[in-house]
């Protein structure tokens, strides 16, 4: 079996990936099992540069494939705010609601509430990157929070052509179309590339 290592600690992630690599001889681990490991500091000027800096340091530390990915809420109207500070919007230590509750502060009054979600995903090797995708999910900011079937600011972001945000969607529909789908999917060869070559787990 090969062993891949989610260099993540947030199990809503590691939730969502293992649905999307689901039918695939995989053992998909996390952080979480390797408490030892300090976590990447996040000091990239780019949601690509974060995700590639998190997947290189965790398979330098851990020896196994790892894929990592930055995620990042681009406005319009707020200039791409809060874009590759999206996690940590309303300060340090802040919570999913802190940063929504911002949002929707900044966004009082503006008609224009078009927004992308952009998910990078890296993949990456002991001796360097291996390959890097990104997924774009369109959408608009909603003026109140709606939905409970999500995490981040999914309860205020509605995408294109639909009538309910995020976190009104089951986890199918959120994973047919979502921005972290589109990038793993898009990566998703090039790990199957490498379970082939690795013929029973490359560790």
């Amino acid at each position: 079996m090969f062993t891949l290592l989610l260099a993540s600690h947030n199990q809503d992630k590691a939730k969502e990936l293992k649905a999307l690599l689901s039918g695939m001889n995989i053992q998909l681990l996390t952080l979480n099992d390797f408490p030892n490991i300090v976590p990447t500091i996040e000091d990239q000027d780019t949601i690509s540069a974060n995700a590639m800096k998190k997947a290189f340091e965790a398979s330098l530390k851990t020896g196994l494939v790892s894929l990592a990915d930055d995620t990042g809420l681009f406005i319009k109207a707020l200039n791409d705010k809060p874009g590759v500070y999206s996690a940590r919007f309303a300060g340090e230590h802040c919570s999913y609601k802190d940063n929504r509750m911002k949002v929707l502060k900044l966004m009082e009054g503006i008609t224009n509430r078009y927004a992308e979600f952009r998910t990078c995903v890296a993949l990456s090797a002991p001796d360097g990157i291996i390959s890097f995708k990104i997924g774009i999910l369109e959408g608009n900011i909603t003026t109140e929070e709606r939905g409970t079937n999500g995490f981040g600011y999914d309860s205020i972001f509605m995408p294109l052509s639909f009538n309910k945000t995020y976190a009104e969607m089951t986890d199918t529909e959120k994973n047919s179309i979502s921005h972290r789908a589109k990038a793993i999917e898009a990566i998703i060869p090039i790990i199957k590339e490498l379970i082939e070559s690795s013929k029973g787990g490359l560790q």
